[in-house]
């Protein structure tokens, strides 16, 4: 294994969130994927956290960004900025670079995939390994992934949905679509702005998904009080929304997540159909813990669904235990298994 002072590091590099595993002492940092930077002089100011603070709210000179968008890397020199100041929190300066595992949604090209890569390698690993994002989120579910046995993971994250089917430690069949948290919020903002004529920012809608967001009816109808832009008279405005509202605002993101998971079972051979009949669906991701996803994707399949613990930190919890085994990754990859599947199969 090398030196005991040099641990490798899974890294679960998410649109909206950064969590970061190192071996022997489980996720040590959670942060939100945004960097501030000064315009004029191109400094880092801060990363994460104390980034997020500033998001619609910066003066002129300084601009807070979101370097990953839809799951992928949309602003290279950020990502690997970011990457290098978690990198350096959670793992200081050291004679050997750690080795990295990064989790990368389903659906990656070979060139973002490419970009990921030299991210870490710039960001201070000494070797990056790539983990698909469903593959991840079953082994930090408690799955036993090496089984000849089929399981259908709903990874919901900030950036995009991952649908998966796995066996054999491997995927055989999966769509990643760029609709998740972040849609959600959208969905919100467009609908507030509809209904109401009212204009609200990204934290306030991430605040009402939070507390009352709901894709099924709740037993009982919630409230909440919010502040935004009348733009009738271009002054605040305080108004109160409903969860049943939240119904009606979420209704086209959940719709496009229930047809994705429809498509793979459709697509996926009758033998593992009948294992995920019998072994039901798991969620995992914040967008899981939105209110009713399970019973909305338990009525439109009639398969028991339910959301993993810890919904949040099982791709990371996934990539960290995934470097138990790193000494048998390919280097660049960890499985992307479809595509050597495919290879070995033509």
């Amino acid at each position: 294994m090398g030196f005991s002072f040099v641990r490798d590091i899974g890294i679960d590099l998410g649109t909206a969130s950064v969590l970061v595993y190192i071996q022997g002492k489980g996720v040590v940092l959670r942060e939100p994927s945004v960097v501030a930077i000064d315009r004029t002089t191109g400094r880092l100011l801060k990363v994460g956290t104390e980034a997020r603070r500033m998001l619609g709210r910066t003066p002129g000179n300084i601009v807070a960004l979101r370097p990953l968008r839809d799951g992928v890397i949309s602003d290279y020199d950020m990502t690997e900025r970011m990457l290098r100041e978690f990198i350096r929190k959670v793992a200081p300066i050291r004679f050997f670079k750690p080795r990295v595992v990064i989790c990368v949604p389903s659906g990656i090209t070979e060139v973002e995939e490419r970009a990921v890569i030299d991210a870490g390698i710039q960001a201070g690993a000494r070797k990056v390994y790539l983990i698909e994002e469903p593959v991840a989120a079953a082994i930090g579910a408690g799955i036993d992934i090496a089984q000849p046995e089929g399981h259908l993971i709903v990874d919901i994250g900030g950036g995009t949905t991952d649908v998966a089917v796995i066996s054999l430690s491997g995927v055989v069949e999966s769509t990643s679509i760029k609709v998740a948290g972040d849609a959600f919020d959208e969905s919100i903002i467009r609908y507030i702005r509809r209904k109401h004529n009212i204009l609200i920012g990204s934290r306030t809608a991430e605040e009402l998904k939070i507390a009352l967001g709901c894709v099924f009816p709740r037993p009982e109808e919630q409230y909440m009080e919010v502040t935004g832009h009348d733009q009738m008279t271009g002054l605040p405005r305080t108004f109160t929304v409903t969860s049943s509202e939240m119904i009606e605002a979420f209704e086209e993101p959940a719709q496009r997540i229930v047809d994705t998971i429809h498509s793979v079972l459709e697509r996926t051979p009758p033998e593992l159909v009948a294992d995920i009949s019998a072994n039901g669906i798991v969620m995992t991701g914040g967008g899981s813990l939105i209110w009713g996803f399970d019973k909305l994707i338990e009525s439109h399949t009639g398969i028991e669904t339910h959301v993993a613990d810890d919904a949040i930190s099982c791709v990371a919890y996934g990539t960290g235990k995934s470097l138990e085994s790193i000494g048998s990754m390919q280097d660049g990859t960890m499985n992307l298994s479809r595509r050597k599947q495919m290879n070995s199969q033509m």
